[in-house]
């Protein structure tokens, strides 16, 4: 089994950095709705709704 790591501060409301092994991120907004900046260039956007519907999109740049 693996061994991982992941830890996450929130700054301020609806700021939050994300810590893992391989990179740090930066994530701007709610549980709902959010932008998510990594420094391995990843850029996410997600976005839940009710139920089973949600939209998610990843950038890598």
């Amino acid at each position: 089994m693996p061994v991982t790591f992941r830890k996450s501060f929130h700054i301020l409301p609806g700021v939050r950095i994300n810590v893992n092994r391989k990179s740090l991120s930066l994530t701007l907004g709610r549980k709902g709705v959010h932008r998510t900046w990594s420094t391995t260039g990843r850029r996410t956007t997600s976005a839940d709704l009710p139920g089973p519907l949600g939209y998610r999109h990843t950038d890598r740049g």
